[in-house]
């Protein structure tokens, strides 16, 4: 199983930034790139095809950061699976902390959108994780577990493991510098492998589960050597190049 180190870099980058710095990640790592490693980036739409073909390298992916639940119609403002694989993309990513906590989806919505994705024919990345009042009122697992099942009821049982990633983000360590402990993901990574088997039996084993949350170089190594930690998502650390090349070759 290659470990999947994915970068969003949600609202920043203009096409010329976003081409120019996925170009230069590809100098930096193309070479040296380890075999057991795959590389992905969810641009912004608009910067999308131009990152797609800056990565066309083996061993490198873009995808989309959200998708609607149609092939196509009168849903102004929203894109479909089949626009992003047009200009390139091969990932979707749902269920990010600011889909569901700033711009309001809910986890049947979130499970509608991962399902389509996957039928559609995108691999799909999708984002679970706890506020940290809920941290504090020890329902870590309640939480994750909900939003596992819920966000995954919709997706066959039959799914090939590797179409499917779960990215755990503590929401309070997103962006705020702050990073769960060895043993909170550890802990969260092993619930979540064990409710996907659960749901999907020992095929889940293949199934990567990435961890996110203020991902550096500097720590990426550490975080990356745990158990059940098949990869990162990372935010700020990916804008740049440098940073996110020390973080996919760590």
């Amino acid at each position: 199983m290659k470990k999947l180190m994915a970068a969003n870099w949600k609202m920043f980058k203009t096409w010329d930034d976003a081409k120019t710095t996925a170009e230069e990640l590809v100098s930096l790592t193309a070479s040296n790139l380890p075999e057991d490693r795959e590389v992905l980036i969810f641009p912004p739409f608009t910067a999308l095809k131009g990152v797609a073909e800056a990565m066309a390298s083996e061993g490198f992916s873009a995808g989309g950061q959200d998708y609607y639940i149609e092939e196509e119609g009168a849903f102004t403002g929203e894109i479909s699976p089949k626009m992003l694989m047009d200009v390139g993309a091969t990932y979707g990513l749902t269920g990010h902390s600011e889909r569901r906590h700033v711009l309001g989806e809910n986890d049947e919505y979130i499970g509608q959108k991962t399902a389509y994705g996957l039928e559609a024919g995108l691999n799909v990345v999708f984002c679970i994780g706890e506020k940290i009042d809920e941290r504090k009122a020890g329902k870590v697992e309640e939480v994750l577990e909900r939003q596992i099942r819920v966000g995954l009821k919709g997706v066959p049982t039959d799914i090939a493991p590797e179409k499917l990633s779960v990215a755990y983000e503590p929401v309070w360590a997103i962006g705020t510098g702050e990073v769960a402990g060895p043993e909170e993901i550890v802990a969260a990574h092993t619930f979540t492998r064990k409710t996907l088997i659960s749901i999907f039996g020992e095929k889940a084993n293949e199934m990567r589960i990435l961890y996110g949350g203020s991902v550096k170089p500097g720590n990426c190594s550490d975080i990356i050597a745990l158990d059940n930690v098949d990869g990162v998502l990372v935010g700020g650390a990916s804008l740049l190049s440098e940073s996110f090349s020390q973080i996919v070759l760590a």
